[in-house]
This record gives C-alpha cells, structure tokens and sequence, in this order.
C-alpha cells in the first residue's frame, strides 16, 4: 500500500482517486472547492464532478493543500494547467523527499508554452524533473470507473519512476504502459484537444463522417510535426498518448473540448459556452499557447491557427472550415 495525494478534485482527479483506492493506496484528495470536499466526506460522492459514482471509504478529501502532500509517496498533479504554476508553490515545502509527482493535467502553460514538466522544473528545480511522471492516452474518466477496459502510458525519463506508476496505478480495466518519450506523450495529451475542439465544430457545422475522418487525419499530422521539432518520437505519436487520445477526444460523447467545439459550430460565443460548464476545457488556453510555439519554431498547423481564430477572433466555424478547404493543393507528406 501507496500513500496518495491527488491535487485537483475534477472528474479526472477523482476517478484516478477513485481507481487508486480500488487498488488499495491510502488516497488524499485535494479540492479548493469546500462543497466538494464536505459532499465526499458527508456523502461519498463527488456531486459536481463525476456524480453518481461512490468514492471509496480509503479517500480523504480535504481543502488543506499541504496536508494532502504531506507523508506521500505519490503525488498526482490533475488540476487545470493554467493553475499548475502556483499550486506548485503552495506544495514545494511539503513534497516528501522521495515523492513521485505524476502529472495527469493534458496542457501547456500558456503564459510561457511549457509543458507540465517544464513547469515543476522551473518551480522545484532540484531532482524533482527526475521524479516526474506523465501520466496520459484515452481516458474519460466516467468509463474508467464504471469498469471499462482502458490503456494508458506513464512516461518519464527514468524508468524507475515509471515503473512505479505502471505497478501501483494499474487495476483490473486499468492497463498502464510505459514509455521513455516525455516530450511526445505530453504533447499528443496537450494538442489533442485543440483538434478535439476543431472536430466538434465539424459536428456543430452539419458536416458527416468524411469530414471527421479528414480532420483527425490531419490533425495528427500536425500534432507530430509540432512533436517531432520539440525532440518527440514518431512511434509515440502512433500511440496512446497520441493517435489513441485523438480518436477518443474527437468521437467521443464525453469530450468537454469537443463540446465547446460543437457549440462554437453552432455559432454560440465562447464566453456563453464556458460560462454554462464545470470542468476545464484545456484545448481552450492550449489552443493560443501550441499556436504559440508553433509560430516561434516555424512549424505550419493550419487547423490549429483556424481554431484560435474562432476562439479568440470571433470568426465563424464555417469560414475557418471553408479556409482550410481552400488552402494550395500540396503531397500529402
């Protein structure tokens, strides 16, 4: 048995809180949110994240951030990326020594285009980014508690770290593999949203299954040639934490960015849409941060440059979509 603490009481966090109690870690869950925290400790059940769902009696939710990191062996980081930064700062005194951080946040920094391990680097410095675990691959966490098969990977730079999330995190529907490319599986977790976001704009535009198929198609192209110029590896791309995570994320009822997408194809304003949700779409601030990166390294991602027109210029579904129809014919590679 693992002493846990899960910082971030969203669906994601406390289904991980959930499955790692299953397992049999002592788990510590994190909330800012005080009505969360008294709903789980009075009712077992996270009311406005993943409703319907019995947290079990091994989880302890609390509002205090530094005892929830206190005395655990590892920590898993599932709050918003925009938040990471400082939550960071608030834990950094309380990390045991020998603490595994384990990052399930799928996004990038948008103030500085880094990447969640880049962020723990700059705040913790030390032997923390040795310490570091990507967790990410296709996982909606209400099919994950309910039992669903699932495969995910744990990457990290040392193998030791990821063993250590493979071993203690995998369950009976919970498959973890692992691998070495940190850069690529926290890329693919990051800049799938952002197609995620351009697939439900598809589906709130009319458009068929053609147009779906298209969109992820090339969506990976340019998630991989982003990955590929940042040092990842193409086979990671062709994996969980890539094509795997795109495919769910783009085709998937439960998909928060593609919701925000096919409200956006509807022609609903973005700041409507986010106002009527509870959880974070990340594609939204990741959207702006990839676009970013994208024009300092030269890297060409029209469908990403299209997506932060609508979301921060107030052009329209359809033009963005007839635009990219409308681009010079070119190789496919």
């Amino acid at each position: 048995m693992k002493r846990l603490a899960v910082i971030g009481a969203g669906n994601w966090g406390t289904a991980l809180a959930v499955m790692a109690a299953r397992k049999g870690h002592e788990v510590t869950l994190w909330s800012r949110n005080a009505e969360v925290v008294a709903g789980i400790t009075a009712s077992r059940v996270n009311h406005l994240y993943l409703e319907g769902v019995t947290i079990p009696d091994g989880v302890t939710a609390t509002d205090e951030i530094g005892q929830a990191v206190t005395n655990s062996d590892l920590i898993i980081l599932a709050a918003p990326s925009h938040a990471m930064r400082d939550l960071l700062k608030q834990i950094a005194s309380s990390i045991p020594d020998n603490a595994i951080l384990i990052s399930a946040t799928k996004g990038i920094e948008i103030a500085s285009g880094q990447r969640m391990s880049q962020v723990v680097n700059d705040v913790l410095g030390g032997s923390f980014p040795n310490r570091f675990v990507c967790l990410s691959g296709p996982s909606f966490a209400d099919e994950v508690v309910a039992g669903y098969p699932t495969a995910i990977v744990a990457a990290s730079i040392g193998s030791t770290e990821r063993e250590t999330v493979q071993k203690e995190l995998s369950f009976a529907n919970l498959r973890i593999y692992s691998n070495d490319d940190l850069v690529g599986t926290e890329l693919g977790g990051s800049i799938k949203n952002i197609m995620a976001i351009a697939a439900g704009m598809v589906a709130g535009l009319g458009f068929g299954t053609n147009t779906v198929a298209a969109l992820i198609t090339r969506g990976l192209a340019e998630m991989t040639r982003l990955a590929l110029r940042q040092g990842a590896r193409l086979e990671t791309m062709m994996g969980l934490a890539g094509l795997g995570d795109l495919v769910l994320t783009c085709t998937g009822a439960l998909s928060r960015n593609r919701r925000v997408g096919f409200e956006l194809g509807k022609g609903t304003p973005i700041d409507k849409i986010t106002s009527s949700m509870r959880g974070v779409a990340e594609g939204i601030k990741t959207t702006a941060a990839v676009h970013n990166l994208a024009m300092r390294l030269g890297v060409e991602m029209p469908i990403t440059e299209q997506v932060r027109a609508v979301l921060y210029d107030n052009k329209s579904a359809k033009d963005a979509a007839s635009e990219l129809m409308a681009r010079p014919l070119r190789d496919e590679a």
